[in-house]
């Protein structure tokens, strides 16, 4: 047969446009600051950026044995007709869906001098073992989610916590005059 090669041709192209990804190669899949009022939490000041951590519910299987017949059981103890069950299967949310906002340094506040700082920051505290590069990549997201994660976030965006902790981000001073 003649078409089975042009066939064939055509269906590992169909498979390999099947498994593309829509994130470039190399980059994490994290979400994008968030910059504008509409994408922060009720109450957000002006001007300030929030990331936004998403833990999706936790559902597991449950399998019950229900009794819809009890054992028919005689004073002697004998059986004389065993109990009859119905398994019953079904979804359980063992933990909600948890949204977490967190403020964030802006993104025109990330050049890549301060990424290079965190990256240094974050490398003399054993957690990124990559070049000093200034950019945002893969391994210095997840230098920061490693860092992070052990202060209760589990994120790759950086938080204004983390930052401030890292000594990247001024803390504001509570007896200094505004």
């Amino acid at each position: 047969m003649t078409s089975t090669p042009v066939f064939s041709t055509l269906l590992a192209c169909l498979v390999l446009a099947a498994c593309t990804q829509s994130l470039p190669l190399g980059q994490p899949n994290e979400p994008n600051i968030m910059h504008t009022l509409q994408e922060a939490p009720p109450g957000a000041a002006p001007g300030t950026c929030w990331g936004k951590d998403i833990s999706p519910a936790i559902v597991e299987t449950v399998t019950e044995q229900i009794v819809l017949q009890p054992a028919e059981v005689r004073n002697d103890g004998t059986v004389v007709q065993p109990a009859l069950y119905k398994t019953e299967t079904r979804q359980a949310i063992v933990r909600e869906r948890k949204v977490t906002w967190f403020q964030t340094p802006c993104a025109s506040d990330q050049t890549p001098e301060f990424v290079a700082s965190l990256q240094r920051a974050l490398k003399a505290r054993s957690m990124y073992r990559g070049p000093i590069s200034g950019k945002m990549d893969a391994r210095t997201r997840a230098a920061v989610r490693a860092f992070q994660k052990s202060q209760g976030l589990n994120s790759g965006i950086l938080s204004l916590a983390a930052a401030r902790k890292l000594g990247l981000v001024a803390v504001k001073n509570p007896d200094a005059d505004e």
